[in-house]
């Protein structure tokens, strides 16, 4: 279907990819992974055409239509909705625009190309081309009075699900999509999710939510040292088998004979566990091919995010009366109560995000409620993680001199424990002297965690925690805020943090809380709920 023959590719002396030679299969969904840096978008954008390698080609078979998601969302705004979305064919739309023109200046002589176009147009499903581009933008969530509105007069989140329809639409051969997810809601991706694990042709995407990689894709690719390397499974089956096969080779005296029962074991395991999930589809019964020899060791590497608590909280954490927020005369919240235990791990959201955001700073103290009051335990100690850090970062401090700032005993001020402590968070050498004011999106976050670390509180905040964060931090992340033993507020579009993360979900609407201790998926797929959250955001 889609081949990569001799891809090299280069930027001055570094080598992004070295004599890269895969190819893509019909009927799988390739989930892209590599470390921050290692040429995951460059990649599709060579796949696309979009940019050039510096040797090698890419091959498509002839008569198969690649289609990938445009990063670009300005570049449809004079256009309708409706026609954005119609745009993704362009073979169809080509041939549609060439009738309609014929057709403005109709003459005997144009009569018989019109046929010809009309004959091609039926065996590309053209007379329902608008009706099932309708169909898209429906399914994800732009309502049909939207449909005939141009692009510019669109908000972000809006543009986002038209550039996914667009590049959804007319079923193409193969699809490529950078980070379809971002901006969307939990019930858009889902619908997604549900889409693409059923969708007959190839897959490739590159995205940061192990809950979609492991949805929807067949196989794992794994960018490392310059090379791509295939491996069957989806991402939860490579991590699992990755660390297991990194375990085994840290094991020397180990039997060879026990070290491939214990895989044999794993792969059983993992497929049974597949076969009971909702993702069971006819695509996922690759799993059965799993072969043991795919299985190797990662070089990536995890950061240690481990949270330790000064002293155990006692049983009131944190209580809230009839607190209401606005912004411009808007409800964002209002009637909010609530009270919080000690062990509570609660997942915080509301269809819109300023809500939970002026949530999180209303308990902090950093900004005023419109009405209504909180009152935090007298054993509670907090730690915040804000949607905006940038006034974390405003110095020109060297990392070891910013997060001394943080420290609470003489020991803690000693460079050589900060740095030992900056090294744990993946800044090791050199890095550990940057400025703290020209750090990456990725980089403030961890040094972010790396401050609330040292605080050692036992209330967490967290605001967006995974946004800039590459897999690894986001999976080392998860696994710490799961063992964690105290209370923790947060807010994530992360649907695998909020799965196995909260024990509760509270929900904000411009009407009232809704306050369930349940997991999530149960609270997102309770009918009575959806009914309650639905009425409490049309009053």
């Amino acid at each position: 279907m889609l081949s990569v023959s001799n891809l090299s590719v280069q930027f001055g002396k570094r080598v992004l990819f070295d004599e890269v030679n895969t190819a893509f299969t019909q009927g799988n969904c390739y989930g892209i992974i590599g470390a921050n840096g290692a040429g995951k978008s460059t990649f599709l954008k060579i796949l696309s055409g979009k940019t050039e390698p510096t040797s090698g080609h890419v091959h498509l078979e002839p008569g198969k239509r690649m289609s990938v998601l445009e990063q670009n969302h300005n570049l449809f705004d004079e256009y309708s909705v409706l026609e954005t979305v119609l745009r993704g064919n362009k073979p169809l739309f080509d041939i549609k625009s060439e009738i309609d023109a014929l057709y403005a200046d109709y003459t005997d002589e144009n009569a018989e190309r019109i046929g010809e176009l009309q004959v091609a147009f039926e065996e590309m499903d053209g007379w329902n081309a608008e009706s099932n581009a309708a169909a898209l933008l429906s399914n994800l969530g732009i309502p049909a009075d939207l449909h005939y509105t141009l692009m510019k007069d669109l908000d972000g989140k809006q543009k986002v699900r038209v550039l996914l329809a667009q590049a959804l639409f007319g079923n193409p051969d193969v699809l490529i999509m950078d980070e379809p997810t971002n901006d969307l809601d939990y019930e858009t991706i889902s619908w997604l999710e549900h889409f693409l694990a059923n969708y007959d042709n190839t897959v490739i995407v590159v995205s940061h939510d192990r809950h979609f990689l492991d949805a929807v894709c067949t196989h794992i690719s794994d960018i490392d040292f310059g090379k791509i390397n295939h491996y069957s499974g989806n991402y939860s089956f490579w991590y699992e088998s990755s660390q297991l096969a990194a375990r085994q080779r840290a094991q020397q005296n180990k039997k060879a004979e026990e070290k491939k029962k214990e895989l044999q074991e794993f792969i059983q395991r993992f497929s049974a566990n597949v076969a009971k999930s909702k993702q069971a589809t006819s695509r996922k019964k690759m799993i059965e091919k799993l072969n043991i020899e795919e299985i190797k060791p990662s070089s990536r590497r995890y950061p240690a995010i481990i949270f330790e608590r000064e002293r155990e909280a006692g049983d009131q954490i944190l209580n809230i009366e009839n607190l209401e927020a606005s912004i411009d005369g808007e409800t964002l919240f209002k009637n909010i109560n609530l009270n919080l235990s000690k062990g509570d791990k609660v997942v915080v959201f509301s269809r819109d995000s300023r809500a939970t955001t002026a949530f999180y700073e209303i308990i902090n103290g950093n900004r005023e409620a419109v009405s209504g009051k909180y009152e935090w335990g007298i054993t509670t100690l907090q730690s915040y993680l804000p949607l905006d850090n940038a006034s974390f970062f405003e110095n020109e401090l060297s990392l070891v001199d910013w997060l001394r700032q943080y420290a609470k005993t003489e020991e803690e001020r000693e460079e050589v424990f900060i740095r030992g402590f900056l090294g744990k968070m993946l800044f090791s050498g050199e890095e550990a002297l940057k400025t703290s004011n020209v750090l990456s999106g990725g980089e403030k976050v961890r040094c972010m965690l790396s401050r609330m670390m040292m605080m050692r509180a036992n209330v967490l905040m967290l605001d967006e925690p995974t946004n800039h964060l590459d897999l690894e931090s986001i999976t080392a992340f998860n696994n710490s805020l799961k063992n964690f033993k105290g209370t923790i507020l947060f807010t994530t579009h992360d649907h695998e943090f909020a799965q196995t993360v909260a024990n509760r979900v509270v929900e904000l609407t411009p009407n009232g809380v809704i306050d369930r201790y349940l997991t999530f998926d149960e609270y997102m797929s309770d009918a009575k709920i959806k009914e309650q959250r639905n009425k409490l955001y049309q009053k």
